[in-house]
């Protein structure tokens, strides 16, 4: 018996299915970055600036985490964004070890510019499938990553 190969349809399937997401995510994440670069911003600036927009201010020691993104990277995204005057650091006043990012004026005008054409961009690659499709999608990719992390 080839050890080599996956035992059974199942095992199969699951690696097929890990390929077929991988590739998915690659092509939709090569086109949702070219949108935001071609709106004249770096996809972790907008990452950023996304959660600010929507959320409000954040710690910022949060927002790395929210992102995904290690803290020595956040540090130098905040002082980016910071210089170009779309968020400002503010102390907490209950506790000085905690600071927190706030989008600017200069920074909502921004992202209300970039947000729509965003969405617009999202729809436009996520075509593929039909809204019933897409519901059905995000149940199926929820139920699996529950189950992951769930090991």
């Amino acid at each position: 018996m080839d050890t080599n190969k996956p035992q059974n349809r199942d095992h199969q399937m699951s690696l097929k299915l890990f390929v077929v997401l991988t590739r998915a995510l690659e092509a939709i994440e090569k086109h949702v970055t070219a949108d935001i670069k071609n709106q004249g911003i770096n996809l972790t600036e907008f990452s950023v600036l996304e959660l600010l927009y929507h959320k409000g201010e954040q710690p910022i020691q949060k927002i790395g985490q929210k992102i995904l993104l290690s803290s020595s990277s956040m540090t130098y995204v905040i002082d980016q964004l910071e210089k170009k005057q779309w968020l400002t650091r503010q102390a907490c006043p209950k506790d000085r070890r905690v600071t927190y990012a706030v989008i600017t004026p200069a920074g909502k005008e921004l992202m209300d510019g970039i947000f729509p054409k965003h969405v617009e961009a999202i729809h436009h690659i996520m075509g593929g499938l039909n809204t019933d499709e897409k519901e059905l999608m995000i149940e199926q990719l929820k139920k699996l990553g529950y189950h992951a992390e769930s090991l």
